[in-house]
């Protein structure tokens, strides 16, 4: 049987990823690839097509190197172009975890917190009186049916609890070259430090090349994300680390500040946590690139604690939970619920 034929209109959910391993998580959790279509003229997108239940989905990843706010607003204005019936975003990826309540292979959601929509800008605002900080960047609200997908999720996790675990099982079977980063294994390790332990790259060695004592790095200034510590934690002090009872991965609702660097110092992340009213959960960097431009929801695995013990050693795994997590919430809304929001083109026409 011939495949269906499909056209760029008949795709309504648009969903970006800043890293190819989350696109490659999202391309997993597909039920469907699709045939690739025609690209508009200047079109420097990549599309990935698919579906997940009823829903035609687009999957477009930033340029490989180029991250943070300005590559994914570029990405998202293309993506509207061509694809002009989407009514529905979702950005997925990895984040940094803030203490206490987040931890690694956890998942974070954007929701409306307070007096911030879900996302804020954390390092964009102005000075006012007393010297103190307002914050004047802030996503807009996610569509509605995301929202309510969220109550409805809620409820079903109460009652039979997360698919999660059951997407990834699926990942494994029909993709298991993926089963070993993605998939969370022993060799992950859940350390967390206190804020005020910077992280040690290598033992010091002194004239006659035998190890004899340690020094701590400084930050890099360089905020790219591949700078991140490729090794891990094999000569930090494991005393430092902040003893937890374990329990299985959790989803959470809530903040998350976006910005335009990375944050890999514990202390800053904590900084501006108390100054957003100790409400963020998640720090990140693309969502800034889509203030007022592209109404979605904002879904973040966890992969590290900014701190200075970042590295990426659990990237692939938080990418498949959040990949998993967005399948979850399409599944949650109906075809028809849909089909009765505003396009993201008009959204971003009124903006």
């Amino acid at each position: 049987m011939a495949p269906e034929k499909r056209s760029h209109d008949d795709y309504s959910v648009g969903w970006i990823c800043a890293l190819p391993k989350e696109q490659t998580a999202a391309t997993a959790m597909l039920d469907e690839r699709h045939p690739d279509l025609s690209k508009p003229m200047n079109d420097t997108n990549t599309y990935t097509l698919g579906s997940i239940g009823s829903h035609n989905v687009v999957i477009a990843c930033l340029p490989k190197g180029q991250y943070g706010n300005n590559s994914a607003a570029n990405v998202a204005t293309l993506m509207i172009r061509a694809f002009p019936s989407i009514k529905v975003g979702l950005l997925v990826g990895i984040g940094g975890g803030v203490p206490m309540k987040v931890r690694l292979g956890d998942v974070v959601v954007s929701t409306p917190s307070g007096q911030y929509p879900g996302v804020v800008q954390w390092d964009l605002g102005k000075a006012t009186e007393g010297g103190k900080f307002e914050r004047t960047g802030a996503l807009s609200n996610p569509p509605s049916s995301l929202l309510t997908a969220l109550g409805r999720l809620e409820t079903e996790y109460e009652l039979k609890g997360s698919k999660i675990p059951s997407f990834l099982e699926e990942l494994k079977a029909r993709y298991p070259r993926l089963a070993k980063k993605y998939l969370k294994s022993a060799s992950l390790q859940d350390l967390r430090f206190r804020a005020d332990y910077a992280h040690i790259h290598e033992p010091f060695m002194n004239t006659q090349g035998a190890t004899d004592g340690i020094v701590e790095s400084s930050l890099n200034e360089d905020d790219g994300v591949d700078d991140e510590c490729e090794e891990s934690c094999a000569f930090c002090d494991k005393s430092k680390t902040v003893k937890r009872k374990a329990r299985s991965m959790r989803v959470h609702h809530g903040l998350i500040a976006s910005g335009n660097k990375v944050v890999k110092d514990a202390l800053l992340r904590d900084e501006v946590n108390r100054s957003l009213g100790g409400d963020v959960l998640c720090f990140e960097m693309e969502a800034a690139g889509l203030m007022n431009n592209f109404p979605c929801l904002v879904i973040r695995g966890i992969c590290d604690y900014c701190d200075s013990h970042k590295n990426k050693a659990w990237q692939e795994h938080a990418a498949a939970v959040a990949a998993a997590f967005a399948k979850e919430v399409l599944g949650c809304i109906q075809h028809t619920d849909v089909k009765n929001e505003q396009l993201i083109s008009d959204a971003m026409n009124e903006g």
